[in-house]
């Protein structure tokens, strides 16, 4: 049976580990047999007894270096490389880009090195995306970070002795991080504002709270590989005015432009002299040097004039359960794609984009970087009609409309005459609920229409209680004397009925919907 080996990080800072106990359960059932180190996963606050709970056997660290497969957080140091047997499978970050001697050693010892941050950014990668996964978790602890370090409330607070106003936020870069930090401010009741190089961006901007700051100057378009392009000097300017007007503004600034490991600058010295003293400065982007200026990776660092700047590196790794749990996850599901069979016969595939994409070293050789991932062109559609036919529907749309326009102005015409012949002979009496009739259909309408979305809800309870009111009087009227009356008591009824518990059936799976058990 293929081995799996999950080890105790080197870096005694690092708390997260590569599988938890619920995601070692679905690689046992994927058929492997999961090896443990002993204490592997004790800074995540996972015992070694609820590994074995879930089918795992602990192990020393040769052991676990040593198995089949092994599943690593952080790359391995020379010592875990020498622990590591050849022909077998590495996983974890590897950092290949920036680090071209680590892969040409693992290539050398004869390991296949799988780097979990070259996934290759297509749809169907995006369940072992763990940078994704990491990215999220980071962006929702930057703002924790940020409002423990600031001296006031991210909600504006109505009190006795006065208001405050709610803090300023503002959120460089719209990635996984950064929507995950408006997304943690506006919940936390923050006034958040966010700016994007890439314009498409702005409605997921929007979507989570924020209003987006808008400057196409500073616009730029994606490349291929699914990053942002580099920005001309135009637009670095552009963008230049837009942080640091924004950031005078705020009370916490947040960063995250983090292109392919390395971090632009995008908080200069001289934005930092211009905020407030007391702001806070948090840079997601403080492992590929930072975006300010005065960032220094993993410390706290606090200017002359009080704005304090967090470049913590770790900020992932400061919510080890959740994150353990997420990077888990993504392991499984490249097992999943490495296990067709789900028997435990490894199987790698070159020819898959998203094997070979994150495949940096196989069979002694070197294999980064990765041809470019080829991208299925739709084919061509047919050629479309000419200059002369498209004018030849035009006038036949226009023709069509004119004649519909036509034919809605008779039909009214008709039924206004016959509506004036019959309020002419109707009875006094008619016409006061014909009245009463007309005026409640127009405020009906009006009403309904400038309801808010989040209200539907409510207002269908309220419709279910009117007919429930006509329902009520319909019976009434149902045992008249009069056939014409019992009918439309009759048909009004049927129709209440249906409106009553057609309401309740949607109410109550929309109530379904909420529940933790549904």
């Amino acid at each position: 049976m293929t081995s799996i080996g999950i080890p105790q990080e080197a870096d005694v800072g690092q708390r997260l580990v590569a599988a938890t106990p619920r995601t070692v359960a679905q690689l046992v059932a994927l058929g492997y047999d999961v090896l443990v180190e002993s204490g592997a996963g004790e800074r995540a606050t996972f015992a070694d007894a609820a590994y074995v709970d879930a089918g795992a056997q602990i192990v020393d660290a040769a052991r676990a270096w040593g198995a089949d497969v092994v599943t690593a957080v952080d790359a391995p140091t020379d010592a875990q490389v020498a622990l590591l047997t050849r022909g077998a499978m590495l996983v974890a970050l590897l950092a290949p880009a920036a680090k071209p001697e680590r892969v040409a050693t693992l290539a050398a010892a004869g390991v296949t090195a799988l780097a979990l941050d070259a996934v290759p950014r297509i749809s169907r990668a995006q369940a072992l995306d763990v940078l994704s996964s990491m990215s999220n978790v980071a962006g929702y602890r930057a703002v924790i970070e940020a409002a423990d370090e600031y001296g006031g409330m991210f909600s504006g607070q109505v009190t006795a002795a006065g208001k405050t106003p709610p803090a300023k936020v503002f959120v460089i870069g719209a990635g996984v991080a950064g929507l995950a930090a408006i997304g943690t401010a506006d919940s936390l009741g923050a006034q958040v504002r966010a700016f994007d190089v890439r314009p498409e961006v702005g409605e997921q901007i929007e979507s989570m709270g924020a209003q987006f700051v808008r400057e196409p100057l500073a616009q730029q378009e994606i490349s291929a590989d699914g990053y942002a392009k580099p920005l001309t000097e135009a637009q670095e300017a552009a963008a230049l005015d837009v942080y640091a007007r924004e950031a005078a503004e705020a009370d916490i600034v947040v960063t995250t432009a983090l292109v392919r490991g390395f971090a632009p600058t995008t908080i200069t010295a001289e934005m930092v002299a211009a905020m407030r003293p007391g702001s806070v400065i948090v840079d997601l982007a403080a492992p590929g040097g930072g975006n300010c200026e005065l960032t220094v990776p993993g410390e706290r660092v606090v200017s002359p004039n009080g704005v304090v700047v967090l470049g913590w590196t770790d900020l992932a790794g400061r919510m080890p359960q959740h994150t353990s749990q997420l990077f888990g996850t993504n392991v499984v599901h490249l097992m999943q794609l490495l296990t067709p069979g789900k028997d435990g016969v490894l199987v790698l595939d070159l020819e898959d984009p998203v094997q070979r994409g994150m495949t940096v070293a196989s069979g002694d050789e070197v294999m980064w970087p990765p041809p470019a991932v080829a991208v299925s062109a739709a084919p061509a559609g047919p050629a479309g009609p000419s200059e002369e036919e498209l004018a030849t529907a035009r006038a036949a749309a226009a023709q069509a409309a004119a004649l519909r326009k036509q034919r809605r102005t008779i039909g009214f015409a008709l039924a206004a005459v016959l509506l004036t012949l019959g309020i002419s002979f109707a009875p006094t009496a008619f016409l006061g609920h014909f009245t009463v009739f007309v005026l409640a259909v127009f405020v009906g309408y009006y009403v309904i229409s400038n309801v808010s979305h989040s209200l539907h809800t409510p207002l269908m309870a309220q419709t279910n209680a009117i007919s429930g009111i006509i329902l009520v009087g319909a019976l009434l009227q149902i045992g008249s004397d009069d056939l014409v009356v019992t009918i439309l008591a009759c048909v009004a009824a049927a129709v209440a009925s249906i409106n009553i518990f057609g309401g309740f059936l949607v109410a109550n799976r929309m109530i379904r919907m909420f529940r933790r058990d549904a």
